[in-house]
């Protein structure tokens, strides 16, 4: 495929687009409303009226506002500017919307476009969700998909891409913030005769949904920077490991290679060039250690999913003993828009030290919940209190939980705090692939505190003793103090457990699965004291 070739498709799609276009968010949180059938019957109100000229009626990702699902947008491109976004609409509310199409009158409930909620959030990585049909690789062409990578492999040789990524200061958005280019840099180095690409989305913070929602709505923008990727580091193979729970996002992601490979935008000689690159799809069983890169890793081969110590590192010897590059699914889906947009336009955004973009999945006792995408440096204050919209029923904010299992509980005082690698550390917290739960005045600290230890308890992969009977201990030093059985030795027991547990385990689930008890301690320590006495 040449890039005329690619610009006819895309103009082609564009052309056959219909002046009036109705959007259902059919990603896994409307779905579970029902938001297929209100899909279906759109669709047969279409017909039923004979509008099939002037109405197109798409199946898209998701519309961020989750809390307000399921929703129907609607672009009146006939009577503009009629952009229209209908929230909790039914089945029973098709004939109501295609009324309206036809000048009619709706009683539909409609989401402010400009409320906070939107209007602060800058998209990036969610640029395409809830705009292109996930299962139609023409949609995300005719969203100038894959110009990106057709870019690379005609312009670009490999180093100069990885000097745009390292020059962009992107930084790896699975929980450790590691420089992309850098670690690109590193594998690229290598010598070796083969080499891997591995994107992990094995997302399993509690809470954490952000990963799923983007390969449920734009999947080819994640494999677009995975094959970019490889023809930077010089792999010709690549894996994507995805939970076994997320049935939608492996459906599509299977559609999306397969148009991929029928285009040739994926398999061998992509676009004319000797560059080759293929894609599998690995099915995790739902181990959170998996989520680990060596544990990942060894699941890929086959083994069991156990973590191993480094060095060395996957970049040195990773997959099969080949160099290996692991990023996650929102590290991957920032390539393609730094490539066409540069690297000075993505390090504009952002602190100084952490650049880009953020996707945060907002839970908890919160108005608004559902997916934000904001700039690093966005305060807490502004997350919490106005694109969250506070807590519901007259409630106070006590604190947000980021970084799942592995993070803190940052408290109310700190929320004008900036949320970037550097600060949300300082704190005591992390910032983690995106998971951050909003507590009100009723929540106990020392329950949460608990919750995270015994899940990290259940999901401990049990090689190492630290982190396998620790995690026990904690959390029966924690249910004893929750439930007014503990003591000041306790506490002290507590603190020491925690810091063993966390210089001594293996792997980063070990190392981590104390911050949530640190966090509380430090912020909240009354609240154990209370318990105690």
């Amino acid at each position: 495929m040449e890039l005329n070739e690619l610009l006819e498709i895309a103009q082609k799609e564009r052309f056959q687009a219909k002046p009036v276009q109705i959007r259902c968010c059919i990603a896994a949180g409307c779905l579970s409303s029902n938001s297929q059938r209100v899909k279906d019957n759109l669709d047969a109100a279409v017909k039923a009226g004979g509008l099939d000229e002037r109405v197109q009626v798409s199946g898209v990702g998701c519309m961020r506002l989750c809390c307000q699902g399921p929703f129907v947008q609607v672009e009146n491109f006939e009577h503009p500017p009629a952009s229209k976004l209908y929230q909790k609409v039914t089945p029973e509310n098709a004939i109501e919307i295609i009324n309206k199409v036809n000048g009619g009158e709706t009683n539909l409930q409609e989401s402010d476009l400009n409320q906070p909620f939107f209007s602060h959030q800058l998209p990036i990585v969610l640029e395409n969700s809830g705009k292109v049909d996930p299962e139609r690789i023409q949609s995300y062409i005719a969203a100038e998909g894959y110009q990106a990578l057709y870019q690379v492999l005609r312009e670009m040789k490999p180093n100069e891409v990885v000097e745009t990524i390292t020059k962009s200061g992107l930084r790896g958005r699975g929980g450790a913030g590691y420089p992309t280019g850098l670690k690109w840099a590193t594998v690229a180095k290598s010598k070796a005769e083969k080499k891997f690409v591995i994107c992990n989305a094995d997302e399993g913070d509690p809470g954490a949904f952000m990963d799923r929602s983007v390969l449920e709505s734009d999947p080819h923008r994640v494999l677009e920077g995975m094959a970019i990727a490889a023809y930077a580091i010089g792999a010709s193979q690549g894996y994507i490991y995805v939970r076994a729970e997320y049935p939608i996002a492996i459906k599509r992601l299977e559609i999306a290679i397969h148009q991929g490979q029928r285009l040739g935008i994926l398999g061998t000689k992509i676009f004319e060039s000797p560059f080759d690159f293929k894609v599998e799809i690995r099915i995790g069983a739902g181990a959170y250690v998996c989520g680990e890169e060596t544990a990942l890793m060894a699941s890929i081969e086959g083994k069991r999913g156990l973590p191993h110590p480094r060095p060395p590192y996957p970049a040195e010897s990773g997959l099969w003993g080949y160099p290996t590059l692991i990023n996650n699914v929102e590290t991957f889906a920032n390539i393609a828009p730094i490539i066409c947009n540069g690297a000075d336009w993505f390090a504009s955004i952002g602190t100084e030290k952490s650049k880009g973009t953020k996707v945060f999945a907002l839970a908890g006792k919160i108005r608004n919940t559902g997916l934000i995408e904001v700039p690093m440096g966005t305060t807490l204050q502004e997350i919490v209190a106005d694109m969250g919209g506070g807590v519901p029923d007259g409630g106070i904010a006590k604190a947000v939980q980021t970084g799942g299992p592995s993070g803190g509980c940052i408290p109310a005082s700190a929320f004008a705090t900036p949320v970037d690698y550097e600060s949300l550390t300082a704190l005591g917290s992390i910032m983690g692939s995106g998971g951050m739960i909003v507590m009100d005045q009723t929540t106990n600290m020392v329950d949460v505190a608990r919750f995270f230890m015994e899940f990290c308890m259940d999901e401990s992969c049990g090689k190492c003793i630290p982190c396998r009977v620790g995690t026990v201990q904690l959390h029966s030093l924690l249910t004893k103090i929750s439930q007014g059985e503990g003591s000041l030795a306790d506490l002290d027991l507590l603190e020491e457990l925690c810091d063993m547990v966390k210089h001594t385990s293996l792997c980063g689930l070990g190392q981590s699965a104390p911050n949530p008890v640190f966090s509380t301690l430090r912020y909240f320590r009354d609240e154990y004291l209370a318990l105690i006495r």
